[in-house]
């Protein structure tokens, strides 16, 4: 029988990576929901966002297409379960490529300052093979939002 997490549902990987922004909360929230700032920022290091959009309401829903080095197009959307402006999102993370293995990201803000302390959590993955491979890409698309407000 599979382990059961607090929640009820079955422990599969999952991966939490913080950041320090100096920014404040309402920025940084800007930065995610906003698909002019989104573009910016929200893909690997070696990819570029060639479209972002985002209706920030439970429900509404998100996608985002970038391209990689190679020229392959990757594009990602899900949909918002909770948006608390400024210090919350949680919204479900999909690959068109492999839309049945959805997984469920949540950022969190926390004003610490004069700046906020962003933690990303991004749980239910389909095995640790897609873990590892989106730690990277959130890790790199994480210092570019950093890098934003530097």
């Amino acid at each position: 029988m599979p382990a059961r997490s607090e929640s009820g549902f079955s422990s599969s990987p999952g991966l939490t990576l913080r950041r320090r922004i100096n920014a404040s909360p309402a920025k940084v929230y800007a930065a995610w929901t906003q698909p002019s700032q989104m573009m910016r920022w929200m893909h690997p290091h070696d990819h570029v966002c060639l479209h972002a959009e985002a209706d920030v309401r439970e429900g509404g829903r998100f996608r985002v297409v970038m391209r990689g080095p190679d020229g392959e197009q990757h594009d990602v959307s899900g949909t918002y379960l909770e948006g608390v402006p400024d210090a919350r999102l949680v919204f479900t993370w999909a690959w068109s490529s492999t839309p049945e293995r959805e997984s469920r990201v949540t950022v969190m803000l926390r004003e610490d300052g004069h700046a906020t302390e962003l933690t990303l959590k991004h749980e239910r993955f389909f095995d640790e093979a897609a873990r590892d491979a989106h730690e990277g890409g959130w890790a790199g698309a994480l210092d570019l939002l950093v890098a934003q407000f530097r």
